[in-house]
């Protein structure tokens, strides 16, 4: 059964697919976060977390705010939502059917 939701979860799952990226992530999770803290947490140059900050924009995964210089990050739990319920279908509606006989 394929969802209607399939095409928009394909960029959410590759923007996951960087370990710099899920360390973001994971760093956001109970607050939000200054650029420069981000950076220093991760031991990467600002100009490394550029690129991977602006990928979890464009998917959504992230929002910033800027205040005088600097952007703070913090979550977009709207996205999270629409990745629990696309896994949460795999375990209501993915019957787990036997494999057919492959012909000789």
């Amino acid at each position: 059964m394929k969802t209607a939701t399939q095409p928009a979860i394909v960029p959410l799952f590759q923007a996951f697919s960087d370990g710099y990226r899920v360390q973001i992530v994971e760093l956001l999770r109970d607050r939000e976060l200054c650029a420069c803290d981000i950076a220093k947490a991760l031991g990467i140059t600002q100009s490394k977390l550029s690129f991977h900050l602006k990928t979890l924009r464009e998917v959504g995964l992230i929002e910033g705010r800027q205040e005088g210089r600097w952007i703070y990050y913090r979550l977009n739990l709207q996205q999270f939502i629409v990745l629990e319920q696309y896994i949460s279908e795999f375990r209501r509606f993915s019957p787990i059917l036997p494999a057919r006989t492959c012909p000789d």
